[in-house]
């Protein structure tokens, strides 16, 4: 486990700092809970989603491991705190405070992987005033974008059945947001990413072979396949669509035979294409060469693919861009702290009570029932720690302890419980029309909320 509060180490493992990828008011709230002494106040923060987007039936918990690698490396170095003084953006009582800055404190959250619905306590952060509420901006950015990207890429890989998905939108979103949104796509259930540095960062497995600029620098299509596969062997993918692709097909299997690995097809009518592309395939002998399909696709297209003989889909722009719901509305609400200067007495319940946007206030812990079938029925949301009974899973699981790291795990292990939380709940959680939630949020005081 690592110790946030270590001070030996300014940055833990050389990394950068992420102290400055944050809002300009949480510093000037630091400075003003510093000089009225609410800063030291014990507080609980929750970050929780009001609602789903698109009337989606569930939303994917993805980007905790991201959130605790960025709060490991959340601490004001000699730059950040020299950028500030220069800027008079906080003054040196604040300063100094950040200058020793470390969380100290715990937090809790829902797995990654796991599913959520509506007022899901996904995390919980219990610490003083000071040191919670400057996690805001970072928590929210990191998991907003990575658990809008893998409700997505969930919903197309129930789309795709059991054909495998590959990742292919990096250049359809900011470069660094490409390797969160391969991750968060892989948790989701993607088999393969185009991206390296997910690859390299994260361990998601890459793939890629060819464009259409590959074909078109060579003198002909002849040669830009037989180029191809001499130098990545005949396993190999053969974009066919360049010009014409019952050409392109009958020349692809001319060179390689049946031992071809699969073609690729980017454009025209897909469903009537891959028909004709696999009817093609089989004429010629090669009847284990397989279809990868690409071309702006999302869950709705993919879905539209069931009955066609396909083998593969890509999809870039609509899984980096959460298919019409690139943020997952998530926020971060004070929802209870201490009544003592220096942080002592017990914590109370606190919410605003906006129009609109009401917050239901207490630190809460979640469990999930389920039938006596294994299926999900009610989020259960409750003011005090419940004994599970049986059917009954926790969902809050320890992440920060003390200061220290607790929850890091493998991403494989995360994608696996994806999987397995899937599968719990009821069918109507899988349609891709609009619709309720999948299961009711229920609150100790009886409200329901979907």
């Amino acid at each position: 486990m690592t110790n946030l509060a270590d001070s030996k180490s300014s940055l833990p493992n050389g990394g950068l700092s992420t102290a400055l990828l944050t809002d300009h008011y949480e510093l000037t709230m630091l400075q003003g809970a510093l000089h009225s002494g609410a800063a030291h106040r014990r507080t609980i923060f929750e970050v929780f989603a009001r609602h789903l987007p698109h009337g989606r039936r569930y939303g994917v918990v993805a980007g905790t491991g991201r959130l605790l690698d960025a709060l490991e490396q959340f601490r004001f170095d000699a730059a950040d705190l020299d950028f500030l003084r220069e800027a008079d953006i906080v003054d040196d009582v604040t300063l100094r405070y950040l200058e020793s800055y470390r969380f100290t404190g715990n937090i809790w959250g829902y797995a990654e992987g796991d599913c959520y619905f509506p007022g899901s306590p996904i995390v919980v952060v219990e610490g003083t005033f000071a040191e919670a509420v400057i996690l805001e901006t970072i928590a929210l950015s990191i998991l907003n974008h990575d658990c809008a990207i893998a409700s997505a890429a969930s919903r197309m890989v129930n789309a795709a059945g059991k054909r495998p998905l590959i990742e292919m939108g990096s250049r359809r979103t900011h470069e660094l947001a490409a390797v969160a949104s391969a991750r968060a796509a892989y948790v989701a259930g993607f088999a393969t990413t185009s991206n390296l540095q997910a690859h390299r960062q994260y361990g998601v497995p890459s793939a890629g072979t060819s464009a259409h600029a590959f074909t078109l620098v060579h003198d002909n299509e002849r040669h830009a396949f037989t180029t191809q596969l001499e130098s990545l062997g005949h396993g190999t993918t053969l974009l066919v669509d360049t010009f014409d692709v019952p050409r392109a097909v009958r020349t692809a299997v001319e060179l390689a035979g049946p031992d071809l690995g699969a073609v690729r097809i980017d454009s025209g009518d897909l469903p009537v294409v891959a028909h004709q592309v696999r009817a093609l395939l089989d004429e010629l002998g090669a009847k284990n060469t397989h279809i990868v399909l690409t071309g702006d696709l999302d869950e709705y297209s993919i879905a539209a693919l069931a009955s066609a003989p396909v083998d593969g889909y890509g999809v870039g722009t609509s899984v980096v861009t959460g298919s019409g719901a690139p943020t997952a509305a998530l926020v971060y609400k004070l929802v209870a702290r201490s009544d003592g200067p220096n942080g002592g007495g017990p914590l109370r319940p606190v919410a605003k009570r906006s129009v609109g946007k009401p917050g239901v206030g207490g630190r809460k812990w979640a469990m999930r029932h389920h039938d006596e079938y294994g299926v999900a029925r009610l989020e259960d949301i409750q003011l005090f720690h419940p004994d599970p009974r049986p059917g009954d899973r926790e969902l809050l699981v320890p992440l920060v302890r003390d200061g220290e790291i607790a929850g890091r795990e493998p991403l494989e292990v995360a994608r696996e419980r994806h999987r397995r939380v899937l599968a719990e709940l009821p069918p109507q959680a899988l349609q891709l029309s609009r619709g309720d939630p999948a299961i009711p949020t229920v609150f100790e005081n009886g409200d329901e909320r979907d």
